[in-house]
């Protein structure tokens, strides 16, 4: 069965093409996926991201099990603030990338990626037995509307009393906007400025009118999942189920940063995730950029050559609309990382050449 949005009437009502995302119905694109893309980057996008998950837990005892459920040390976080982390199995393979904020001082909030959600809402139940805490799935009574871009904080702030000037990066405040109660992040996953605004699901449309009200007068335009992916992709930011997968471990994918070992909790996968750091470089593969000439992008999948050999996989690609050339994201043993590396990619039985480069490929001034 497929899960409505909360603003699936508003969509519709603009001409929204839809597609099946982890069993949601959400919009793909409006009208123009490269001018939904160069609104982003240029002015502003007002996105429907109401089918992500949004875990709870509150009690006295929310940050300790945090601590043990997941890599990251969220008792370290303070209210008001948010931490990227990760969820991974007793072997250490990552089951979700995760954001989780800290409401109150007992009361966080884990952002589950849509196809995990279920997972990541039984798996915290389970690793929180023991502890004095209550876990509730919110994910279908909380509406998640995004809006990224330069302009974003004229428009947030045209409708909102928060003081954006004191709200970093990654961090959070309860608010009001279109006359309701909202809790107001800045975060996202473009590589640009903006703020995700979680509000309850029946006062979806009040928000998302406001907001677009807002931003009639900087551009904003609606924006769809099509070109979210492809800003994603631009600033490098990893897919689960592309570039992270129960497979790998965060140190594979280039993001052990994100675990915790000096906190003073165990955690789950603690054992077998110190152990792929002890191995440091030792390792089968290597998370790069890949950039190329011409218009044909290499997509998931597409193998990834060193000469007649066969060295890895696409994990994401695509014409960069900001960039005007194909950009990729593969895996490829520790040798063959260094920026400037020769390799090429096999599009549909064509060998097409491909630079190495550093992540990111795109990053705002």
């Amino acid at each position: 069965m497929t899960t409505l949005s909360p603003l699936d009437e508003v969509h519709t009502a603009l001409g929204a093409s839809f597609t099946d995302f982890a069993g949601w119905s959400m919009p793909l694109r409006y009208s123009s996926e490269l001018a939904e893309h160069k609104a982003v980057r240029t002015a502003a996008g007002l996105f429907d991201l109401s089918h992500m998950g949004e875990i709870e837990l509150t009690g006295p005892e929310a940050a300790r099990a945090l601590d043990y459920a997941l890599v990251g040390n969220l008792a370290a976080v303070k209210v008001g603030r948010a931490r990227y982390t990760m969820i991974c199995d007793a072997g250490g393979g990552v089951l979700d990338d995760l954001v989780v904020y800290r409401i109150g001082e007992d009361h966080f909030m884990v952002v589950a990626n849509a196809s995990n959600a279920a997972v990541v809402a039984a798996e915290l139940r389970t690793r929180a037995e023991g502890f004095t805490v209550e876990v509730a799935d919110r994910s279908t009574n909380c509406a998640l509307i995004a809006v990224q871009g330069p302009r974003a904080v004229d428009i947030v702030g045209a409708v909102c009393p928060a003081d954006l000037s004191a709200l970093p990066y990654y961090g959070s405040t309860p608010t009001r906007i279109g006359g309701h109660d909202v809790l107001l992040a800045r975060t996202g996953y473009t590589g640009e400025d903006g703020f995700e605004v979680y509000a309850e699901a029946p006062h979806a449309a009040d928000v998302w009118r406001t907001l677009s009200d807002a931003g009639a007068e900087h551009d904003l335009l609606p924006a769809g999942l099509a070109c979210r992916d492809t800003l994603r992709l631009e600033a490098g930011m990893p897919l689960y189920g592309n570039e992270l997968t129960a497979d790998m471990t965060p140190f594979d994918a280039g993001l052990g940063r994100v675990v915790k070992f000096d906190k003073a909790a165990d955690f789950v996968g603690r054992a077998a995730l110190e152990a792929r750091r002890d191995r440091g470089d030792a390792v089968a593969r290597v998370l790069v950029g890949l950039i190329g000439d011409g218009r044909r992008a290499a997509r998931h999948g597409y193998p990834v050559r060193d000469g007649e050999t066969e060295v890895g996989t696409v994990t994401s690609g695509a014409l960069s609309p900001t960039l005007g050339h194909p950009i990729a994201m593969a895996y490829v043993p520790p040798a063959l990382t260094e920026p400037g590396t020769k390799l090429t990619v096999d599009i549909r039985g064509k060998a097409m050449p491909v630079d190495v480069v550093k992540l990111p490929f795109y990053k705002r001034v």
